[in-house]
């Protein structure tokens, strides 16, 4: 069973897989721009969900 941060951070590793790969031409540029975008994903869900939980409360 997947929680909701998990899915997430399933769902942004297989994207930035995919965005590494489609948008750099080199592997250690692949890599680093990959890595970048989990960070970006996984960054904003958690701030998100913060400003989600201050409105609500």
């Amino acid at each position: 069973m997947l929680t909701h941060f998990s899915a997430v951070l399933l769902f942004s590793l297989f994207t930035s897989v995919v965005f590494g790969i489609t948008q750099r031409a080199e592997p250690k540029m692949m890599i680093r721009f990959g890595a970048f975008c989990f960070a970006i994903f996984v960054g904003s869900t958690i701030v998100v969900s913060w400003l989600m939980f201050a409105i609500k409360h």
